[in-house]
């Protein structure tokens, strides 16, 4: 069946893609692996080419482009190409930070930020899981005090995406000044800039996406002038509460485009190699697999396709936004694994794709809100 998501358009931003990950990002990933960072030139040049901060107004320096399917693009093109981690760090600038700046910022906050995501030069973070706070995010103990016209922020954050290397973080801080249970009121948001008493700890050494630096970040009474509050005092849970759709649907986009990546993969070496005088393809228990694994990760496609244009339409709530994210990576998970089982040995050298899809599907049931908080979610809405 034909795939109606996209247009003329969306395959023009394809080439651009597609020439940016051969021009800037072949032949040099591998290494990028290996240091646990994305050189601060390749955000760079993304910017300059337009595939930073898409959905930013004109007048900040971006395009003004909210249609999300230009995302789903850029996504394809990463995962096509092997190159996850830079999918995923982008995400993490594009769609768990520049929503809330876009959605709740002052026109001051914006003025400051925005052009700098959209250029690349600003790399930022999204702070809001602690050691001792992981989805039940009313547990953060990070605090903001007042302090004159600013605020002080102390606390700690883990397994924060580009904190190793970047510049700035998305804050989720205690700001009503109780030490007893926080309440729905409890916490505010800020973009908090890499200055005295903000510092991190060596990135993860993670089983997959490992160009994608991740970290620990500090916090010791880091001043914040007010005017990066993000929204309104008190609102911070309310706001990841409505940005939450956004986010589960880029991990959804990522583990689609794993679940297309992972059957081409498992066709193209099935097709050519041969055991016992045989092309591995000419056994039919390859060709079942094989056929279980179009199906699926077409049903997969499918799926968050739909729910891409409900997005677009505003129409995506968490209840959906929690299925299909459940759906994809729970998906991109099965396929990689049994696409790696079809690879033989081969499946098991990172040098191949396989093997980085299947270390890559394995964060997706757990970032931005594990499989069983996905559930717990979808039941609460029945």
């Amino acid at each position: 069946m034909k795939r109606a998501l996209f247009e003329e358009d969306h395959e023009q931003f394809r080439e651009l893609a597609t020439e940016f990950n051969a021009r800037e990002i072949s032949g040099k990933y591998a290494q990028w692996e290996k240091d646990h960072q994305i050189p601060r030139e390749v955000w760079q040049s993304a910017g300059e080419n337009g595939l930073l901060g898409l959905a930013v107004p004109e007048e900040f320096g971006g395009m003004g482009i909210d249609d999300y399917r230009f995302r789903v693009v850029l996504d394809e093109e990463f995962v096509r190409s092997g190159h996850l981690a830079v999918a995923l760090a982008f995400h993490l600038h594009d769609d768990l930070v520049l929503p809330y700046l876009l959605s709740y910022g002052s026109a001051e906050l914006k003025a400051k930020w925005l052009p700098r995501m959209v250029d690349g030069s600003t790399i930022t973070s999204c702070a809001l899981t602690e050691p001792g706070a992981g989805s039940d995010l009313r547990a953060v103990r990070t605090k903001a005090v007042r302090d004159g016209d600013d605020w002080l922020i102390s606390g700690q954050k883990t397994f924060i995406g580009n904190a190793a290397f970047g510049d700035a973080s998305l804050v989720l801080a205690r700001t009503d000044g109780e030490s007893s249970r926080a309440g729905a009121h409890s916490f505010s948001l800020f973009m908090v800039e890499r200055s005295e008493g903000y510092s991190n700890g060596k990135p993860f050494d993670k089983m997959g996406l490992r160009a994608s630096d991740t970290a620990e970040l500090f916090f010791d009474e880091v001043r914040v002038s007010a005017t990066d509050l993000v929204g309104e005092v008190g609102q911070g849970l309310s706001y990841v509460k409505a940005q939450l759709p956004q986010a589960r649907l880029a991990l959804a986009v990522a583990a689609s485009a794993i679940c297309s990546a992972s059957f081409e993969q498992a066709l193209e070496h099935t097709k050519n190699r041969s055991t016992f005088g045989q092309v591995l393809t000419e056994y039919q228990n390859t060709r079942f697999e094989l056929a279980d694994l179009k199906t699926e990760a077409h049903v997969t496609q499918s799926f968050v396709d739909r729910a891409v244009l409900a997005f677009n339409e505003g129409e995506l709530n968490a209840s959906d936004a929690a299925e299909v994210k459940l759906w994809a990576s729970e998906s991109a998970k099965k396929l990689s694994d049994k696409a790696l089982q079809l690879h033989g040995g081969y499946g098991y050298i990172m040098e191949y794709p396989i093997a980085q899809s299947f270390t890559a599907s394995r964060l997706l049931t757990i970032f931005g809100g594990t499989s069983e908080i996905m559930r717990e979610t979808i039941g609460r809405a029945l």
